[in-house]
């Protein structure tokens, strides 16, 4: 308790000397003899007020991702502390880390939501998001990613890539964010670099390109060999409150151990070769000035080609070390100014068009209870300033903004200004949500149209505005539900208007009203996701509300091809409507993203229709796929072809889409209706005592075993099953392995059931079972 307390104490003096301007500044002393110590002193802590708009090329917009874990929070917390803007190293055990300042985070020693920081590393200011690892918040890796240059991939160094790791590096493939790596927790006894770059090879299908080696293993693991520069960087072991912020770089010499010194020059030479096989200039470099000794490459020339590497992303820098041990951390900040990009060498198609004038991406919201809605924007052009008013292109409404702060996890410094580059924090955005455009004015997004559409190569005209807002966040469709009821009828508008607060910080939190029964329904990604909003409901909106049963969020889809003709005749007034609408439907592959739900019109339909009818089809047809025939599931592995619609003159389009969307449930219902489950892929860590028993339990659960892998002294069980399985499998687990296992789960596709189980949930839905 009173180490605790005295962490705590600490954290109150840093959040004081963070909002009080005129600090001084952190000093550093290096001092040059046989090695070079790096250090700087412990009780100045540093003001973000010094770095506020510094040069776009010196800006480094990064991410930490990871599977859970695997020291992403710990990473960043060193981070922060040999950067000298915090006092203390905080412990995620100890629930006292500046990223993780939820409540929920700190009591299980997890993140959960994205956490942003700004600090500055040798004169290049980082704006870092630490990100979740838990499956159940991919949305916040996903919405973090959609706005950073650059990101960490964090790797536990004795279990190489694990199931979440692949999820969070296809995000970063998608948004084609180059990455660094770092292979943490080479402390462990098991840690192994050769397993780790090989799995990142064969499982990520990238080139790692390594730029250390270890030097020790497990407890005596002391520090790292920089293959580039051919120094030992050590780290002293042993001494009492060692912080890690001193340590000692000399060059490799003969006295050095004869394994280590070959080891470092049979790495190097590797690295000089594959750099070489990536990149042409520096294969040109060696063969015309280095080609009888590879080894006499400068230094320089060698970083500035794995950064050409890194950029270009056919190869991913590898460092390491242990972030918990304080080991590795500085070296690797180094590696993020060196290798990841600035915001200007990452190309935006839609910011051309606004020259210098403001354009912003909302990217996360969350609510303040004294300053309301807070926004983080990226800045992609121009200047934000406060007590301005802005413009929201995707709810065409203006806004003032009145004060402009710099992000630090929940400690913010107020500033003047924001340019380019940056990622900043808004207050008195009432409108704006995740994936919002924010330009600085409606005229300044119509000359940005215009210079689009003047230089467009086809010259094809689209809608106001379509061609200049920016790319929103891809929300994840939800995968559970159950109710949700306040304590009394008195509290049903507080409820309301947490679930709205909660809602528009979380898009991955789906609230909707059962037109049947009038209950609330909750969804989300997973038993932990919907726990936590339970408990933040309680917490900080003080409503004790009741959940019930959680239930998978199932699909549906049909079984072969139909068509439908439909025809809608009413007479308002003196007006008429009459419409006709033939369409036809055929189910496609359901786990293919393109046959989700497609939508196309025949050429004869599409001349018949105006914008604004063609519209009112679209809607029409849309609002059928969020019902599915058989239990109301939304629709998925569904396409729709439009072929023929036919109006009166002084036919209102709100006929038109409600004949089409009749239509369209006539043809579902032709069609033949069939549910479909999600399948979750599953991986277990567990000892080989005990995998006969998880075996034993997963047939029970419906699931297939893909592949049992060894793991050092534990196997890995790769399976698939159906989520509805899967309710209360970590207690099953734990219980199962007398808690020596971890497991992983994370949504592969979705599934026919088979007739027998949807015949019982058809039962289970009607209330015969």
């Amino acid at each position: 308790m009173p180490a605790r307390a005295s962490r705590a104490l600490s954290r109150m003096i840093l959040g004081r000397h963070l909002l009080t301007a005129g600090i001084q500044c952190c000093r550093c002393r290096v001092t040059y003899h046989v090695k070079r110590l790096y250090s700087s002193i412990p009780d100045d802590v540093k003001s973000l007020r010094a770095v506020a708009n510094p040069d776009i090329s010196k800006i480094r917009n990064i991410g930490i991702m990871a599977h859970i874990d695997a020291g992403k929070t710990t990473t960043t917390e060193r981070m922060l502390y040999y950067s000298g803007y915090t006092r203390a190293l905080g412990d995620v055990d100890d629930g006292d880390t500046v990223t993780d300042f939820m409540a929920q985070e700190r009591e299980r020693g997890i993140t959960i939501q994205s956490a942003a920081v700004t600090f500055d590393w040798k004169s290049h200011r980082i704006n870092l998001i630490d990100t979740p690892g838990h499956v159940d918040f991919t949305l916040e890796v996903e919405r973090a990613l959609r706005v950073l240059d650059g990101a960490v991939a964090v790797f536990d160094a004795s279990a190489g890539v694990e199931a979440q790791t692949l999820t969070v590096w296809r995000q970063a493939e998608k948004h084609h964010i180059p990455c660094v790596c770092f292979l943490n927790k080479m402390d462990k006894p098991t840690a192994n670099l050769r397993f780790s770059i090989e799995s990142i090879k064969k499982k990520l299908k990238a080139n790692p390109v390594l730029l250390q080696i270890p030097i020790g293993s497990g407890k005596n693991f002391t520090g790292v060999v920089d293959l580039l520069t051919n120094h030992k960087l050590i780290w002293k072991q042993g001494r009492v409150g060692d912080d890690g912020r001193v340590f000692e770089s000399k060059p490799l010499n003969q006295s050095d151990e004869p394994e280590l010194l070959q080891e470092a020059q049979e790495a190097r030479t590797a690295l000089v070769e594959q750099v070489a096989d990536l990149d042409d200039e520096f294969a040109e470099l060696l063969l015309t000035d280095f080609s009888d000794n590879f080894d006499a490459v400068p230094t320089v020339k060698l970083q500035e080609a794995v950064r050409r590497v890194t950029l270009a992303r056919k190869g991913v820098a590898v460092l390491c070390g242990s972030s918990l041990r304080n080991k590795g951390v500085q070296p690797l900040l180094d590696a993020i100014t060196a290798y990841l990009p600035a915001p200007n060498e990452r190309h935006h198609d839609v910011v051309q068009w606004y020259k210098n004038d403001l354009c912003a991406l909302a990217f996360k919201v969350l609510h303040d209870k004294q300053r309301g809605p807070l926004v983080f924007l990226r800045i992609y052009s121009g200047t934000l300033k406060p007590q301005t008013a802005v413009h929201n292109i995707n709810r065409n409404c203006n806004e003032r903004m009145s004060r402009l702060l710099v992000p630090f996890a929940d400690q913010h410094v107020e500033i003047p200004s924001m340019t380019a580059g940056n990622i900043a924090l808004t207050v008195g955005l009432k409108q704006t949500v995740t994936g919002d455009t924010i330009v600085s004015s409606k005229p300044s997004a119509a000359a940005a149209a215009r210079r689009a559409q003047n230089q467009s190569a086809t010259g094809k005209k689209c809608g106001e505005h379509a061609s200049v807002v920016l790319s929103g966040v891809e929300v994840p469709d939800p995968v559970f539900f159950c109710t949700i009821e306040p304590p009394t009828m008195a509290k049903q508008a507080d409820l309301e208007n947490a679930l709205n607060c909660l809602q528009r910080e979380d898009p991955s939190l789906k609230v909707r009203v059962d037109p049947d029964s009038g209950q609330t329904i909750l969804c989300g990604m997973g038993e932990l996701h919907i726990e936590i909003i339970h408990d933040r409901i309680r917490r900080e909106y003080g409503i004790e509300t009741h959940l019930g049963p959680l239930q998978v969020a199932y699909r549906e889809t049909i079984f072969h091809e139909a068509s439908e003709t439909d025809t809608l005749d009413r007479t308002i007034g003196e007006r008429r409507h009459h419409v006709t609408v033939q369409l036809s439907v055929r189910p496609v592959d359901p786990s293919s993203p393109v046959g989700l739900r497609q939508l196309a019109f025949t050429q004869e339909s599409e001349a018949q229709l105006s914008q604004e009818m063609k519209y009112a089809v679209e809607n029409g047809v849309q609002s059928s796929y969020l019902q599915g025939p058989l239990l109301g599931y939304p629709l998925q592995g569904v396409s729709t072809l439009i072929q023929s619609v036919n109006m009166e003159p002084g036919t209102s389009p709100a006929m038109v889409s409600a004949c089409a969307s009749r239509c369209m449930l006539k043809a579902l219902r032709l069609a033949g209706g069939q549910v479909l489950e999600p399948v979750m892929s599953l991986e277990v860590t567990v000892s080989e005592e005990h995998l006969s028993s998880v075996l034993g339990d997963l047939a029970q659960r419906r699931g297939t075993v893909r592949d049992i892998q060894s793991r050092h002294d534990n196997k890995v069980l790769l399976a698939t099953v159906p989520l509805a399985e899967m309710m209360g499998y970590s207690t099953i687990l734990r219980t199962l392995t007398s808690g020596n296992a971890t497991f992983s789960l994370e949504l592969d596709t979705y599934e026919a059931m088979n007739p027998q189980e949807q015949n019982m949930l058809l039962k289970r839905m009607a209330g015969l079972l």
